[in-house]
């Protein structure tokens, strides 16, 4: 994994990279985001839009770019019983992004591989136990958007 210029070479499956293009306007992505991760057990902890914010604070000109703090309390439960450090990548972010008019890039990486791959949390049955469910949340997540699209 280890490239000649020094770095880790990982590729999107090891930290669980997701993304897909929705054609719709930017509200209706997020809104259709919000609700099939609802769907699928994804309570939202937490959104900000940082197009708005940074548009506002430091008077940049930013798309619209918003994120959803998706979170699945039984699984973060069993997570933070194995590692307290995990909720430093809390919670697993959804972001959605404007390509431009009509088109929406929706985002996605696994906080729970990440945190495996930093040595965070164990490479043990427990931890791929959870790696296991919310890949199939998530995946089930971006299925019905491709579905929906």
């Amino acid at each position: 994994m280890v490239s000649n210029m020094g770095h880790i070479d990982f590729k999107p499956d090891d930290f669980g990279e997701k993304s897909i293009t929705l054609e719709m306007e930017h509200h209706d992505a997020v809104e259709l985001v919000r609700e099939v991760c609802k769907k699928h057990g994804f309570g939202i902890a937490v959104e900000f839009s940082p197009s708005e914010l940074l548009n506002e604070k430091v008077g940049t000109d930013r798309t619209p770019y918003y994120v959803l703090g998706a979170c699945n309390p039984k699984i973060a439960d069993r997570a933070l019983n194995i590692t307290d450090k995990i909720g430093g990548l809390f919670p697993c972010n959804m972001v959605i992004w404007e390509e431009r008019p009509g088109i929406q890039t929706v985002y996605h990486v696994s906080i729970m591989k990440i945190a495996m791959l930093l040595g965070m949390a164990p490479d043990d049955k427990e931890w791929q136990g959870i790696l296991e469910e919310t890949g199939n949340i998530v995946g089930a997540v971006f299925d019905e958007l491709a579905s929906r699209s």
